[in-house]
């Protein structure tokens, strides 16, 4: 695997903090312009870091929330074909995410899955439960997360 320099890498880091304190606070067109400004540190070819995978799974949870889902799509298609990209529950839940509201539902169920399967119906304990019903449309046995209030019933 390849190593950023340690200085570069520090940078990526700082930058990718820094983003990650603006998405918090729903100041996600900043969060993106320093989760950009980290990718531009990446050398070429970007896309062979692991810091990519990171990076752009980032840019598009911060397009997903802000309702640019084609632009998130795109970003989170990108992180998959980063190190350790496919397979990654997160990015396939949010890629699956973005492919339901833009209406590409086949796609959206593919994708939903690949998240159900890797990390089970807690990746959606999260989400809005839309996402979880339409998987349970297009799939059996799909199940709810255990959620605090449903061990009292």
């Amino acid at each position: 695997m390849l190593e950023l320099p340690a200085d570069t890498l520090e940078e990526v880091r700082r930058l990718s903090a820094a983003g990650d304190a603006d998405a918090k606070r729903g100041q996600l067109s900043e969060a993106v312009a320093k989760y950009w400004a980290a990718w531009d540190l990446l050398p070429e070819p970007r896309t062979e870091w692991e810091a990519a995978t990171w990076l752009l799974a980032a840019i598009g949870d911060a397009n997903f929330r802000s309702g640019d889902f084609a632009v998130g799509r795109d970003n989170l298609s990108k992180a998959m074909r980063c190190p350790s990209g496919s397979g990654n529950a997160f990015l396939h839940a949010r890629l699956g995410q973005c492919q339901f509201e833009l209406g590409a539902h086949d796609s959206a169920a593919e994708e939903l899955m690949r998240a159900y399967m890797a990390a089970g119906s807690e990746i959606f304990a999260e989400e809005h439960p839309k996402y979880l019903r339409f998987l349970g449309s297009r799939a059996k046995g799909v199940q709810s997360p255990k959620k605090a209030w449903e061990f009292w019933k």
